[in-house]
């Protein structure tokens, strides 16, 4: 059995048709999707990106005891396994940030192609710097991202040129040459529809025709009053156009994998790591980052479901087609594919393997799940799904050093405390868009999930510094 895990950076699972989407043109995941396994009920772990590409990797629940981070010398990864397994091993990646300043996530491929220029990604140094196409006070990173990512985009010329275009056709070369192999192994990672968003102008002409604004690429991690109503509007058609042209170049992919006889030999995965927030909850983002006062921090906010609830898509030769309810998470990745590939898992391995589900959708998986950023970060919310109900849990103090975390770009930032760390619980069939907290109606609902909580760091093997924090409730308010 070969093995193909396509991964699309912030992408949000109802932005999809086959996720319920009924405006934004996704034909191509659509039809995988309609030939596949569906999950509804996969949730991200380790948030956000490099913690998450960890998971992944390692099917270890990263968070619980490491920041975003270097890849560990000392850490079984998957790939690795693989490789020593007798497969073919490939990664193909535009996602910088497991690349760039030593991260070493490449180790353990016996190859990797890493598309360059990529919003951080010290590429080029010239031209001279771009200017951005908004008032740069409403631009994050406005200080680096004009002398990086538009430096690198500044001579693109024709749709092939996007990062999701060449990272595809990258992946196609490679199957072209490789898909004899006995049994192989690519990892295909871009980091569209991440921001900054650059689609063509036609695909943006598609939600927001006529459009004759600021057009703010790259918006702060912030409430969203620094942006009239109309360009909130438009970050929106940004977003989705990025969602289609990633379809566009996932969709080649997927054609070339058809093309060359594979669907018949290969287990395919198509995920993300998390979502985006564009408006709801007031925030555009996926933290409250503050950019433009000296020293300003970065605050998590709630994983709230259009973050944590992520698409999931798995096709199977021979494996059953439609939707299922089972609870997976990224750490289960791992042990599932080393399951199906007839590969012992490294005992490090903290996930739990769904292959089973892969053969029959009823069965179950988790019967919760957890999401959360670093634990050392500060006083950070935790979000522990189970059934209807959804709970953003904090812990009772800060951890008692540190709290600098290098998320979401790789810059050095210090955890600032939320200004009501309360704790919440919704109802996610009474309240999907989660705008009402019934903690205070259902006390022993609470005290279910932040025990399920504790359960969970005790089976992960947490530091009692992190783990201790949780057993107590907060106090009502701070």
């Amino acid at each position: 059995m070969n093995f193909i895990v396509i991964i699309s950076d912030t992408l949000r699972r109802d932005h999809l048709g086959c996720y319920g989407n009924n405006w934004i043109s996704t034909p191509n995941i659509d039809a995988f999707a309609s030939k596949s396994l569906v999950f509804d009920c996969a949730y991200t772990g380790s948030f956000p990106t490099v913690p998450h590409r960890r998971d992944v990797m390692t099917g270890r629940y990263s968070a619980t005891y490491t920041p975003w981070a270097p890849l560990a010398a000392d850490e079984k990864i998957l790939a690795g396994v693989l490789t020593k397994a007798d497969y073919a091993t490939m990664m193909v990646c535009d996602c910088p940030h497991i690349m760039e300043n030593g991260y070493f996530y490449d180790r353990g491929f016996e190859g990797f192609e890493w598309i360059r220029g990529q919003e951080s990604d010290r590429w080029r140094t010239q031209p001279e710097i771009p200017k951005h196409p908004c008032d740069p006070a409403k631009i994050r990173g406005r200080n680096w991202l004009g002398k990086r990512h538009r430096r690198n985009v500044a001579d693109w010329r024709f749709e092939s040129d996007r990062f999701v275009a060449r990272t595809m056709s990258a992946a196609c070369d490679w199957l072209e040459t490789n898909y004899k192999h006995k049994q192989f192994f690519l990892y295909v990672d871009t980091f569209d529809p991440h921001e900054p968003w650059d689609a063509p102008q036609w695909y943006v002409d598609m939600y927001d025709p006529g459009y004759k604004g600021e057009v703010v690429d790259y918006p702060r991690y912030a409430y969203t009053d620094f942006l009239t109503p109309e360009e909130l509007r438009h970050c929106r058609a940004l977003y989705a156009a990025e969602v289609t042209l990633v379809d566009r170049w996932v969709g080649r992919l997927l054609h070339k994998i058809s093309d060359l006889g594979l669907m018949d030999s290969t287990v395919v995965i198509l995920t993300t790591d998390h979502g985006f927030l564009h408006g709801e909850h007031g925030i555009i983002g996926k933290a409250l980052i503050d950019d433009v006062n000296p020293g300003g921090g970065m605050t998590y906010i709630p994983l709230y479901e259009e973050i944590n609830h992520i698409p999931l898509i798995i096709s199977r030769p021979g494996g059953p087609k439609g939707r299922t309810s089972a609870m997976v998470q990224p750490a289960d990745f791992m042990p599932t594919i080393l399951d199906v590939a007839g590969v012992e898992p490294p005992d490090s391995v903290q996930g739990k393997s769904f292959a089973p589900v892969l053969a029959d959708p009823a069965r179950e998986a988790r019967k919760f799940a957890v999401s959360l950023p670093f634990l050392g970060a500060g006083r950070v919310p935790v979000t522990v799904v189970r059934d209807r109900w959804s709970a953003v849990l904090y812990p009772s103090q800060a951890p008692s050093a540190g709290g600098t975390d290098k998320a979401v770009d790789g810059r050095d930032k210090t955890g600032a405390q939320a200004e009501r760390a309360e704790d919440l619980l919704f109802d996610l069939q009474a309240s999907p868009a989660q705008d009402k907290s019934v903690a205070k109606d259902h006390p022993e609902r609470m005290s279910e999930l932040r025990e399920l909580l504790v359960e969970f760091l005790y089976e992960t093997g947490t530091a009692d510094e992190h783990r201790k924090r949780w057993e107590r409730p907060p106090a009502e308010g701070k």
